[in-house]
């Protein structure tokens, strides 16, 4: 049966971006340093390689919210195609939580991005559908919709990558999420993160 999961780059201060994000600053000022371990076009620990390649493995579908697909606020305007070029890495459908509609855009490599007005759960149960039972909808971010996964209690795994860096101010996790429960099932350690898997409880 499918599960459904996250992965997120998190400061020790529990931020998932900085602050001021822009399309110039998609990350806020400082959110690109929660990415150095996993940034192509580098060398990286083993331990970084094999968490990086976890974040896409066993996909089906992803829900992630409209300011992690990108900059653009209100009505819709231009041609906006999210951050990843022509070819974005997910090979799947992505359900962008909006509050504007907008017609699917479709991109190379098998990822058509979906546009879902009416809330998180309409998002996640379009994602379940497109899924399919054997594999996994993975909550793609920012902060604010794996935040709501958390408070709707069906996330059953999150992967956090916490990254020795302070941020101060930004896009916080777990506000407003009651209790979730998770225990710890595995944690991995490299001089540039740690990475530490949840399982809900």
């Amino acid at each position: 049966m499918s599960k459904v999961t996250g992965h997120v780059a998190v400061s020790i201060d529990g931020f998932v971006a900085g602050p001021d994000q822009s399309e110039e600053h998609p990350l806020g000022l400082g959110g690109p340093r929660l990415h150095e371990w996993h940034l192509p076009g580098r060398e990286h620990h083993p331990v970084d390689e094999e968490a990086a390649k976890a974040i896409l493995e066993g996909n089906g579908a992803y829900v992630m919210g409209r300011n992690m697909f990108g900059p653009i606020r209100g009505e819709w305007s231009g041609d906006w195609r999210g951050w990843w070029g022509p070819e974005p890495p997910y090979h799947a459908p992505v359900f962008v939580l909006t509050h504007h509609p907008r017609e699917d855009v479709v991109m190379e490599g098998g990822t058509t991005f979906s546009f879902v007005t009416d809330g998180f759960d309409a998002a996640l149960a379009r994602a379940r559908e497109a899924a399919g039972p054997d594999r996994n909808v993975s909550i793609a971010g920012g902060a604010s919709t794996i935040n709501q996964a958390l408070a709707a209690g069906v996330l059953d795994e999150l992967t956090l990558h916490v990254v020795p860096v302070v941020l101060g101010a930004g896009e916080r996790l777990f506000v407003d999420v009651g209790d979730p429960r998770m225990e710890v099932v595995e944690a991995t350690t490299s001089p540039g993160a740690t990475h530490v898997r949840y399982r809900r409880v």
